[in-house]
């Protein structure tokens, strides 16, 4: 990705946030979508918008089914907002990046309370044996 497309995605997300905030009013959009990332396709005449909405994969479905639908007014609205020629099309994605972060997340937590309770477990035994060898000795 150039610096030109990076910047230009940037603004484009910033931009397609207000405009669904302020200005959609679809009754789908119930999960409040959030934009993680925008990829702009060299030539501009593209952009891959990901999203991630909380809720069911039923309501994530519809928010995403709302925002396709609603693509060319979106467009209309960046260029109005954006200074340039053309606006690229808008193409939206569920973003499934997130959703593996946070079973990987969950995953490291797993891992981290099971070694906390074998430490435990071995805390336990490692006195169980001392107060042993300090009757056997007395």
């Amino acid at each position: 990705m150039s610096r030109r497309t990076e910047r230009l995605g940037s603004t484009i997300q910033r931009e397609l946030a207000l405009i669904i905030l302020h200005e959609l009013n679809d009754p789908r959009l119930t999960g409040l979508p959030s934009i993680t990332r925008v990829k702009i396709s060299p030539d501009l005449s593209v952009a891959d918008v990901y999203i991630t909405v909380m809720g069911t994969p039923g309501q994530q479905e519809a928010c995403l089914n709302a925002l396709r639908h609603s693509a060319g007014l979106l467009r209309t609205r960046l260029t109005r907002e954006i200074a340039l020629r053309v606006a690229p099309f808008l193409k939206f994605h569920l973003d499934e990046n997130l959703k593996k972060e946070l079973e990987l997340l969950n995953t490291l937590r797993k891992v981290a309370e099971e070694n906390a309770e074998l430490d435990r477990q071995r805390g336990l035994i490692q006195s169980e044996e001392k107060t042993q060898s300090e009757e056997k000795s007395a």
